[in-house]
C-alpha cells in the first residue's frame, strides 16, 4: 500500500493492520514534550497490541514509531533473551539445523574465551565457509564439532590473540591428533595463511592464567607473587631456554611451566626452594604436563653450568636444590656465561694445552709426552662438551652400523641350495595357468 488514509482516523485502534504500515524509528519529542510521527509530523500517536506486544503507531499515516517483542525460538525462550519483530521473520530459514547447531557452537566457544564480538563473526563466517566445502559436508559429528575449534583457531591466530590448541581441545574434550589432522585439512582447503603464534604472548597467557596473585584468597601469602614481575622473569627464562635449544621441537607448555616455576622461586626464595613442582602446579591451580619435569631438569643443568662461571658462585656449593636462588645474577650475565660455558671442546682443549705449555719443561719421551697431551685433551673435552640440542646429546635410537659392501654385493651367479630349488620350479598347475594367460593376451 501507499501513503493513503489510515485505518486509525476517527476510530480507536484495533489489532488489524490496514494500509500504509511501515516501520520506522523513535518518536520526536518537541519542547512541550508531546510525542510527533518522524514521518507525518502528527501528534496522534496511539499504542496497539499486535499478537499481545505493544507498539506506538500513528494513526494518521500507520507509521510504526516502536516495535513489540517477539520471542522466536526455544533457546532463546529458555535464556530469557526477547527479539525484535523486525529480527524475527526467518532470517534463518535458509540455514540447517546443523548449521544452526554449528554456528551456535562457535559463539558459545567464543563466550567461554571472552573474545571480542569481531572475533565471534569471523569464525562463524570461517565456520560457514567451511560447512559448505564438500570436505566438511558429510564428515562425522565429531570432526564437525573439531571444525568449530578449528575457526576460533585460526581466528585467534590471525588476530594475535595467544590461544594454545591444546586449551581448544580441553574445551572441546577432543583428541589432539585428531584435531591437528582436521587443522591441517581446514587450512589446506580454505586456503588460509596463520602466523605463527609468539612465544612471550603465550607466556603471558598461560602465566596469566596461575591463581598466585594477590586477588587469589586460596594462596598463603607467602606464595603469592605480583603478576608483572612473575611474567617478566619467566620470560627471561623461557629466552634462555630458546637460546640453548631446549624449546627446538619442544611442546611449549611444559617449557612454559618449568621456566615459571624457577622464577617463582626466584623472587622470592625463602620459603618456596623446598616447594616441588607437583605442589605449584596445585597451588597455581593448573595441570601438571609429564614432560615438566624432564625440561626442568634440563633446565637446572644450564642454570648449573652457568653458575660454574661466576666467580663468586665458585666459593659456594650450588645445586640443583638452591640454584633458583642465583637465578637473577645468570640472567643479568646471560650472554658472556652462555659464552665461557658452552665452548667447544676444541677451543677447551686447546686453552688446556696452553696452559700445560706455560708449566715448566720436563725431560721427558716424545711418546710419553705425546701420550700425556691427547689424554689432557680428551679430559678437558669431556669436561665442556659443544652446546647441542638435547636430542644430539641424548639420542634416544641408536645410531645404524654402515654394513660392509661385501654383504650388499648380489651378483645374481650365486648357486641356489638344494632346499631352495623347489620355489623356482613351476607345479603343472602353474603351467597350466601360465599358458593360458599368455594365450589371452
Amino acid at each position: 500500500g501507499g501513503r493513503g488514509r489510515s485505518p486509525w482516523r476517527g476510530r480507536r485502534p484495533v489489532t488489524a493492520r490496514g494500509g500504509g504500515r511501515r516501520v520506522g524509528g523513535e518518536p520526536v519529542t518537541d519542547m512541550s514534550g508531546q510525542r510527533k510521527c518522524p514521518d507525518c509530523g502528527s501528534s496522534e500517536i496511539v499504542e496497539d497490541s499486535h499478537y499481545a506486544q505493544n507498539q506506538l503507531v500513528c494513526a494518521d499515516c500507520g507509521f510504526i514509531l516502536t516495535e513489540g517483542l517477539l520471542t522466536t525460538t526455544y533457546t532463546d525462550e529458555e535464556h530469557l533473551q526477547e527479539v525484535t519483530y523486525s529480527r524475527s521473520t526467518g532470517q534463518n530459514e535458509q540455514l540447517s539445523r546443523c548449521v544452526q547447531r554449528g554456528i551456535g557452537r562457535v559463539r558459545d566457544l567464543c563466550k567461554v574465551l571472552q573474545l571480542p564480538s569481531l572475533f565471534e563473526d569471523t569464525a562463524v563466517a570461517y565456520y560457514q565457509q567451511a560447512i559448505k566445502h564438500p570436505v566438511f559436508r558429510l564428515v562425522s559429528l565429531e570432526k564437525k564439532e573439531m571444525l568449530v575449534g578449528c575457526c576460533v583457531f585460526v581466528t585467534c591466530r590471525q588476530h594475535n590473540w595467544p590461544l594454545t590448541m591444546g586449551s581448544v581441545c580441553l574445551l572441546l574434550y577432543a583428541e589432539k591428533e585428531l584435531f591437528a589432522k582436521t587443522y591441517l585439512c581446514f587450512l589446506k582447503e580454505l586456503a588460509l595463511d596463520v602466523p605463527a603464534l609468539s612465544l612471550v604472548d603465550l607466556v603471558k597467557t598461560h602465566v596469566g592464567s596461575f591463581k598466585l596473585f594477590p586477588n587469589s584468597s586460596s594462596v598463603p601469602s607467602k606464595f603469592v607473587e605480583d603478576k608483572e614481575k612473575l611474567v617478566a622473569r619467566t620470560v627471561q627464562v623461557v629466552e634462555l631456554a630458546s637460546e640453548t635449544w631446549l624449546v627446538t621441537g619442544r611442546h611449549p607448555i611444559p617449557i612454559v611451566t618449568a621456566a615459571a616455576y624457577l622464577a617463582w622461586q626466584s623472587l622470592c626464595p625463602a620459603g618456596r626452594l623446598t616447594c616441588t613442582l607437583s605442589q605449584f602446579c596445585k597451588l597455581a591451580c593448573i595441570d601438571l604436563p609429564p614432560p615438566a619435569h624432564l625440561r626442568l631438569k634440563e633446565l637446572h643443568n644450564i642454570l648449573l653450568r652457568m653458575a660454574s662461571e661466576l666467580s663468586w658462585l665458585q666459593v659456594l656449593k650450588v645445586s640443583k636444590k638452591n640454584v633458583a636462588k642465583h637465578i637473577a645474577d645468570l640472567l643479568q650475565h646471560r650472554r658472556l656465561l652462555l659464552q665461557t660455558a658452552f665452548r667447544t671442546g676444541d677451543s677447551a682443549a686447546e686453552e688446556c694445552l696452553g696452559d700445560s705449555a706455560a708449566a715448566p719443561l720436563q725431560t721427558i719421551d716424545t711418546e710419553t709426552d705425546e701420550t700425556s697431551l691427547a689424554g689432557e685433551k680428551r679430559k678437558c673435552s669431556s669436561e665442556r662438551p659443544p652446546l647441542l640440542p638435547p636430542c644430539l646429546l641424548n639420542p634416544k635410537k641408536k645410531l645404524r652400523t654402515s654394513v660392509p659392501c661385501s654383504e650388499l654385493s648380489v651378483t645374481g651367479d650365486e648357486p641356489i641350495l638344494d632346499s631352495e630349488i623347489e620355489q623356482y620350479l613351476r607345479t603343472p598347475e602353474e603351467k597350466e595357468r601360465f599358458s593360458k594367460a599368455q594365450a589371452c593376451l
